[in-house]
């Protein structure tokens, strides 16, 4: 650990002209006082670090020193592809192996492109999570991780409605959807998708002897050959695309105006409603009052209700009628409000 944080060191001021010890405590996240001594044990080993004194000091290299310690390693290489998506690495455990990957590649660069690396951190960013979410990452999210990156099968606990079930999974591959986390695994030779919140308990395969198919004793290490034609992109965009349809299992016809035909695929699942509205104008197209009849797939008319409730006047439910009830019914609530 602190081998790690001292060569940690060095790439850092290697990366920057100078840095305070107040900088250098909040990038290796221990005292100044740790940091004092890091720097001395540094110098009896030879790396030419000086202190400047005064209001303006801080430490630097000096003499043009380079360190050749730039190598990456495999979970610093693995990690600086995700390095754009730094709330996922968090979660998963990997923000110290991007971050010391990112600055063994600033260490490699010229010094006048040093700072391509914050440049774009300053100018593009990704936040993952939906709006008005706040959400707390799985607290096995980091072993699953694990799993993932070194193909090895676990033993896992899930919530499955009410009852809690147990499987031996191949964890394929990782997916953060709108701030919640979904595992690929395959099990019984399926693919298969887990919400990784919904995680009782997860145990890693340490591997154990086995009896291969000679009748020979075979040493096991608890891994799993991947299928390296699974593409996980391409998986996750037809899982989802299965799963947006299957929950649409009921129909509204409504009749909307123009305004409303534009809010509809922002209050409704958006694939559905462009959809919908393609289909009316193709067919009948808007009456002679501007208005654009659609019949829209909907998961429920409870979960109709709470979505096209907010199209206001700009849609008029015509079927089926307890719906259309309904929303008179509210329609006229909301009136006497403002009466």
């Amino acid at each position: 650990m602190r081998a790690a944080r001292l060569i940690k060191m060095v790439l850092l001021l290697q990366a920057r002209p100078s840095m305070t010890a107040a900088e250098l405590a909040r990038e290796l996240e221990v005292s100044e006082r740790t940091v004092a001594r890091d720097v001395l044990s540094l110098s009896e080993a030879g790396v030419p670090v000086y202190a400047d004194r005064g209001r303006a000091g801080g430490y630097r290299l000096i003499g043009g020193y380079r360190t050749r310690l730039t190598g990456l390693g495999r979970s610093e290489a693995e990690a600086l592809f995700l390095s754009g998506v730094p709330t996922a690495l968090r979660e998963m455990g990997l923000a110290d192996a991007a971050s010391a990957a990112r600055l063994k590649v600033s260490a490699a660069l010229r010094p006048e492109l040093r700072d391509a690396a914050s440049g774009a951190a300053q100018r593009f960013h990704l936040d993952a999570p939906g709006w008005y979410q706040e959400p707390e990452p799985p607290e096995l999210l980091p072993a699953i991780a694990d799993a993932v990156w070194d193909d090895r099968r676990i033993t896992a606990r899930y919530l499955r409605k009410d009852t809690e079930v147990e499987r031996e999974l191949e964890p394929y591959g990782l997916v953060l959807k709108a701030g919640v986390w979904y595992l690929a695994a395959r099990v019984d030779g399926d693919y298969r998708v887990y919400r990784v919140d919904r995680f009782t308990a997860v145990t890693a395969d340490e591997g154990a002897a086995a009896v291969g198919a000679t009748g020979a004793t075979e040493a096991s290490d608890g891994r799993f050959s991947r299928d390296e034609s699974f593409d996980l992109p391409a998986f996750w965009a037809e899982r989802a695309a299965q799963f947006a349809r299957s929950i649409l299992r009921e129909e509204v016809v409504l009749r909307l105006s123009a305004r409303g035909v534009r809010q509809l695929p922002y209050v409704t699942e958006r694939a559905a409603a462009r959809e919908a509205i393609a289909r009316a104008q193709a067919a009948d197209g808007p009456d002679e009052q501007g208005r654009l009849t659609v019949t829209l797939a909907v998961e429920s008319a409870e979960v109709a209700y709470a979505q096209l409730l907010s199209l206001g006047p700009e849609g008029e439910i015509l079927a089926p009628g307890e719906l259309r009830a309904r929303m008179a019914a509210a329609a006229r609530r909301t009136a006497a409000l403002y009466a």
